[in-house]
């Protein structure tokens, strides 16, 4: 299996192609809708492997709190999944960029990891957040993704030493290898 990484500030941060449904990091992030009932894509692939305990908890969570607002996160139990925990984010829904998307995107993914943070967890894997049927263009989301993900890494001394993009097709996995390449090289 392919796989590309680097290392930022003690933590590893790698690039696969997978299901990530089948991870077994501490937590895996769901790209969740803000009703947080399931639905299409990753979504309903992570209820449907976990089965009914996360949606449990996910319904918990809206009666407390009202629906999840794009860019913010929560943690629920992994249910049947080999990951203890489910992280659900919502991504921002594509317009052309000038809606604040990035700055949403990047809030959803760093959100995820300061909560994998405040629950002392040691690995996270991500799916790519927004780029399905939110219509988010991959070429830049990858970019927004790991930015956000490397900059967390470097401003925050966390429990996290695993941070996994698990990317479903070959052409996801291709754009996120070939984005990482080029921030690793930048930052040189």
């Amino acid at each position: 299996m392919a796989e590309s990484q680097v290392e930022i500030n003690q933590t590893k941060l790698s690039i696969i192609q997978g299901d990530i449904t089948r991870q077994a990091t501490d937590a895996i992030v769901n790209a969740a809708n803000s009703s947080l009932m399931g639905g299409g894509g990753v979504d309903g692939a992570i209820h449907r492997a976990g089965g009914p305990a996360i949606l449990e908890e996910c319904k918990q969570i809206v009666a407390r709190q009202g629906r999840l607002p794009t860019g913010q996160a929560v943690i629920t139990t992994g249910g049947n999944l080999k990951a203890k925990h489910v992280i659900h984010t919502v991504g921002p829904i594509w317009h052309g960029g000038g809606k604040g998307e990035a700055e949403l995107l990047k809030s959803a993914y760093q959100n995820s990891l300061k909560i994998a943070a405040e629950n002392h967890l040691a690995s996270v894997s991500f799916p790519s957040i927004s780029t399905g049927a939110y219509g988010y263009p991959v070429e830049k989301a990858a970019r927004v993704a790991l930015e956000a993900v490397i900059s967390f890494l470097r401003e925050n001394v966390t429990s996290i030493k695993e941070v996994v993009f698990v990317l479903f097709d070959s052409r996801t996995f291709e754009v996120y290898s070939a984005a990482l390449q080029e921030l690793a090289g930048e930052k040189k």
